[in-house]
């Protein structure tokens, strides 16, 4: 986990004695104090001189986050320079870029964006340093998801589509792999023995960060978490500029499937589920068109310079197979939909709601309940079956089984690869 100076804002040190500047700035304030009697100001104009002066100091010292974390990451950061992910260099065909002033410039030409999606990461490390001191066994699913929704809010300073969450938090359960999260009145409580694995998005601008860990109190499931969080380091290193999007995917699959776990009593060896696959990122779009997999024979299709990715692996004791099933709780308007007429008023209103406070970002129900839409359920139906809104129900490995999933944003920069939204905890 992330250490308190680590959050952008380290605590400042107590002097044992008075420093060169207080000593400077003691000196300074009795000259204006000479220099106020001297003119027509006095001395209670000199004083209000000072009072201002001791403001504006104070306004420069950082700010260290609260427990809980309430002030947002913009204001630990007076500089609003966002700190840079986890830095890995490419392979041997590219290392030349390392060096090139051409490539160089083209990232001063990108820093705008590069500084948005590093802050929406560090707001998605603040915010799961946080959760993780908090989960235990007895936790109500929903209330997990609504303390960390409303501080991912608190700390991205949440502005409409400016600013916020990216997607609904996934907290799927066990044998569920993705796509799940409580609707309202929903009562499901967190067990000792759940595997869950926490997905959620931030983002600024619409630039999105995309990061997930599984959690397990049960120490039985070590290995197979490590099977992921491995899987999920090996397809971040094998990534690159001009590598084909199938390499990924059998390096991850051979790390993969070299662990095995036991559970009570019985030895499973880990799955790579064959049709999850991690996606490239676009500006307000979560899958911008290119799979990243995590079995081998996929796509040649190769990875390309500038490109944003969520490079994502689930490992699996079932099938390593999933199937859409449960309540669906995930939607999300198809990002190239045109204009379709719709008939229903009912529709109409709920579209507009929908293109106001998301517009092509996924959302779940418990989103539009909050925003104050009822009797929604017929509308909402009505914009899938129109093709404007796709359903994603949870997706499921056989019953029994258990699923872990581990998640990172990288950017493929010109000169070198930046892994977001890597922390001190993965």
């Amino acid at each position: 986990m992330a250490k308190d100076d680590e959050l952008g804002a380290a605590a400042v040190p107590e002097e044992e004695g008075p420093s060169e500047t207080a000593a400077a700035d003691e000196t300074e304030d009795k000259v204006e104090d000479k220099v106020a009697e001297l003119t027509l100001d006095g001395p209670q104009e000199a004083a209000k001189k000072k009072k201002k002066k001791s403001k504006s100091k104070k306004k420069k010292e950082l700010r260290v986050q609260t427990d809980p974390p309430s002030i947002p990451v913009i204001e630990l950061f007076p500089s609003g320079e966002f700190p840079e992910g986890e830095v890995q260099q490419y392979k041997d065909d590219n290392l030349w870029r390392t060096t090139s002033e051409e490539k160089r410039e083209l990232e001063r030409l990108e820093k705008p964006i590069y500084n948005s999606v590093r802050q929406a990461a560090e707001v998605h490390r603040q915010v799961r340093r946080y959760i993780r001191q908090i989960l235990k066994p007895g936790m109500l699913m929903i209330d997990l998801c609504e303390t960390l929704e409303n501080t991912v809010r608190k700390l991205i300073s949440e502005n409409g589509l400016q600013a916020g969450i990216a997607f609904p938090t996934g907290c799927s359960l066990n044998w569920v792999a993705a796509h799940w999260t409580p609707n309202s009145g929903d009562k499901t409580v967190l067990q000792y023995d759940d595997v869950m694995k926490l997905d959620f998005g931030t983002h600024i601008d619409g630039h999105i960060v995309d990061c997930a860990f599984t959690v397990a109190f049960n120490p039985m499931f070590n290995p197979l978490l490590e099977a992921s969080r491995e899987a999920t380091n090996t397809g971040i290193k094998e990534a690159g500029i001009d590598v084909r999007l199938c390499d990924v995917g059998a390096a991850i699959q051979e790390v993969m499937e070299s662990y095995e776990v036991e559970i009570n009593g019985k030895v499973y060896q880990v799955k790579s589920i064959r049709n999850l696959n991690g996606h490239s990122i676009g500006s307000y779009q979560i899958h911008a068109g290119k799979s990243v997999p995590i079995v081998k024979g996929g796509e040649q299709t190769k990875m390309e310079e500038g490109e944003f990715y969520a490079i994502e692996t689930f490992g699996s004791t079932g099938k390593g197979y999933v199937r859409e099933d449960l309540e669906c709780s995930h939607y999300m308007k198809n990002f190239d939909v045109g204009h379709i007429p719709l008939r229903l008023p009912r529709a109409k209103q709920l579209l507009a709601t929908i293109n106001k406070n998301f517009s092509t970002l996924a959302f779940c129900r418990r989103y539009l309940d909050r925003l104050g839409e009822t009797k929604y359920l017929m509308a909402l139906k009505n914009l899938c079956d129109s093709g404007i809104v796709q359903p994603y129900p949870p997706l499921c490995d056989i019953k029994g089984s258990y699923v872990s999933q581990f998640e990172h944003t990288i950017l493929l920069r010109p000169t070198c690869k930046e892994v977001i939204s890597r922390g001190d905890d993965y």
